[in-house]
């Protein structure tokens, strides 16, 4: 095998296209696990709180801080993922995301269950740079785009799924909901069995020259212009995610049930949008006036948030923040991706995820004190930052 060659060609003439399916399936149900670190304990965070008896200005660190092991640890072990391949960093990291993740059942208090959620943080940064790397790496051209919005759209379905699942082991206890961070031990198990030996050829196609060659990427003005929107749009994705149960509570008794249901409504246009919608949208407007297009729906929603009591409507703007959530992120990876040679790829797009992952982490650190000051305002906060952000993605198309 040349290591000149492309990935596709590699994967074309190393795994047939049967086993492709299953090597698929299994990535996208590891990555489907690792977008779902935070959104499993979202629907119940208000009930955690309330018992551990936590500071509200600091409150949305323990959803958030996952996230910032994360950003440390996925352009790392995205690197090592392009040295020794996938199967040791995926592997491991599975079983210690059921290990951490299943441990915050039994914290007793702030400290404890922040030590979980920092460890199992750094286990969702290796699953994720494990899948997403070999998944890209899996198809090319125009396949590869169409791939990323089917994985997006499988990510932001997890993110349908386990909210409501959450919310409602939440309904008799808050410490269930912790258990669906088990569920990553069978796709463990599955990853094991049926990657064939060809999956390890195909990811470690990179000598230690290649791997410095990321330098040079990095290089490219527009690969940071891309990092810093994909860390920004995760800080006000994660707006949603930690200060809507806390008001939906506050102003309606939301039950964890309810809260859940919610959190998925805003997962579904992410999943709808990102599998067959944004890619047409990107060839009939343009890439950046999608974005944009994206970014104003998340600001419209985000501005009704504090004006809304009713349920059904608070539905229908979760769901117009998915849309424009869904219209954004898989445009962003997808610009990565073509930025990137095939031999940097799986390491440029880690560092898009950790960057993303360090948005979600400081998102309560910026936002935390506009809560505990004015409570909704925080939505406003984060609808002008949206639209702010939506300008200049506008402008430098």
């Amino acid at each position: 095998m040349s290591v000149c060659d492309s990935p596709k060609q590699q994967s074309d003439r190393l795994i047939p296209s049967r086993q492709r399916l299953f090597v698929m399936l299994v990535l996208l149900l590891a990555g489907c696990l690792s977008s779902a670190t935070g959104s499993i304990v979202a629907p119940v965070f208000p009930e955690i709180i309330e018992q551990l008896q936590i500071d509200p200005g600091w409150a949305g660190v323990l959803v958030s801080a996952h996230t910032l092991t994360t950003a440390l640890a996925s352009p790392v072990l995205g690197l090592l993922a392009n040295r020794w391949g996938v199967l040791p960093i995926l592997l491991p990291s599975l079983v210690a995301y059921a290990v951490f993740g299943v441990g915050g059942a039994i914290a007793a208090n702030f400290w404890t269950m922040l030590l979980c959620r920092g460890l199992v943080g750094a286990a969702s940064g290796g699953i994720a740079a494990g899948s997403i790397g070999l998944l890209s790496n899996l198809y090319g051209g125009e396949a590869r785009s169409r791939m990323m919005g089917y994985a997006t759209s499988a990510l932001a379905s997890a993110t349908v799924v386990f909210p409501i699942l959450g919310g409602w082991l939440g309904l008799y206890h808050w410490r269930w909901a912790f258990g669906l961070y088990g569920l990553s031990l069978p796709v463990a198990i599955a990853a094991a069995i049926l990657f064939p030996r060809q999956v390890q050829q195909l990811s470690q196609t990179v000598d230690l020259r290649q791997a410095q060659g990321i330098r040079q990427v990095l290089q490219q003005r527009k690969i940071w212009f891309l990092f810093a929107a994909l860390a920004a749009v995760s800080a006000i994705f994660y707006v949603v995610v930690v200060y809507a149960p806390l008001y939906l509570k506050a102003a309606i008794g939301a039950s964890s049930l309810l809260n859940g249901i919610v959190l998925a409504s805003r997962a579904i246009g992410a999943a709808v949008l990102s599998a067959v919608g944004a890619n047409r949208l990107a060839k009939a407007i343009g890439l950046s006036s999608t974005i944009a297009v994206g970014f104003l729906c998340m600001a419209l929603s985000l501005a009704a948030i504090p004006n809304l009591v009713n349920p059904s409507l608070i539905l229908l703007t979760a769901l117009l923040f998915g849309l424009g959530f869904g219209l954004v992120m898989p445009n962003f990876y997808s610009g990565l991706a073509n930025l990137s040679p095939d031999s940097q790829r799986s390491g440029v797009l880690a560092l898009g995820t950790g960057f993303a992952s360090l948005g979600q982490f400081v998102s309560p650190l910026i936002f935390g004190s506009v809560w505990k000051a004015a409570g909704g305002s925080v939505f406003y906060a984060a609808a002008g930052i949206a639209v702010i952000i939506g300008i200049l993605s506008w402008q430098r198309r």
